[in-house]
């Protein structure tokens, strides 16, 4: 009588995948290393560990982001084959590969939870790339929030956006963490109707702290997916981490 087939549950084979996936990827474009550029390498990458979270959960994506940065470091940065970095560049390279990569796997983990389409569109990408870069690099947290007020329009497709620092006054719709919208104690229906015809707040925290809030103006007749709302909500946060982190200096 012939034994049973085990088979491997979705974690499993996220927490193989996040082992196996970027050093295979990465492998096969060694030979290519010398005409791709490394933000290309990343974006490669970082889709990966969203493909990664997607399919296992927050902890597999965190492995896979960290993995990714280990094998990016040894086939990509010099000196090739060692587990060093002399390049001030390339440092900063491995450095947002990783803080990309945990802040997307955090992303899919949260659309998957909701059963949608993982986020792999590479403008999506590139501005959570971009916004995270410049978190890094910047010297004022306003320049951060500053970006991410130029960022959402063009994400949610608004008319317009504004920041408020300090407390939260009054009632408008909210935006929450998870894409969805609420007014008052009712949820709105974002999926069928966009967001309400009123300004819409986006509130940005930092470890757990209120730092102010994105004033969104929505375009009537325009419904934001919840890809981008969730993309929206990830820029917003990373905002609200760059004040932390000031507040903390």
């Amino acid at each position: 009588m012939g034994g049973r087939v085990r088979r491997l549950g979705p974690d499993r084979v996220a927490f193989l995948a996040a082992l196996v996936a970027p050093l295979g990827v990465l492998g096969a474009l060694v030979p290519f290393r010398d005409s791709l550029p490394n933000t290309s390498v990343v974006l490669v990458l970082v889709v990966i560990v969203v493909a990664v979270a997607a399919l296992g959960n927050r902890l597999a994506g965190a492995l896979a982001a960290l993995w990714a940065a280990v094998w990016f470091d040894f086939f990509f940065t010099q000196p090739y084959q060692r587990f060093t970095i002399s390049r001030p560049a390339d440092i900063q390279a491995a450095l947002l590969l990783l803080v990309v990569g945990l802040v997307v796997s955090q992303l899919a983990a949260r659309a998957r939870r909701l059963q949608v389409v993982t986020i792999t569109d590479a403008d999506y990408l590139t501005r959570i790339h971009d916004t995270a870069e410049l978190a890094q690099s910047a010297n004022a947290p306003e320049t951060v929030v500053d970006h991410v007020t130029a960022q959402l329009p063009e994400v949610l497709r608004l008319r317009g956006c504004r920041f408020e620092y300090g407390t939260l006054i009054g009632h408008p719709p909210r935006l929450e963490q998870d894409g969805s919208v609420t007014w008052g104690r009712r949820r709105w229906d974002a999926d069928q109707f966009g967001l309400p015809d009123t300004e819409v707040e986006l509130c940005a925290f930092g470890n757990g702290r209120f730092y102010g809030r994105f004033m969104l103006d929505p375009t009537p007749g325009t419904i934001p997916p919840l890809q981008a709302r969730l993309v929206a909500v990830t820029l917003a946060d990373q905002a609200g981490s760059a004040l932390d982190t000031a507040a903390g200096r």
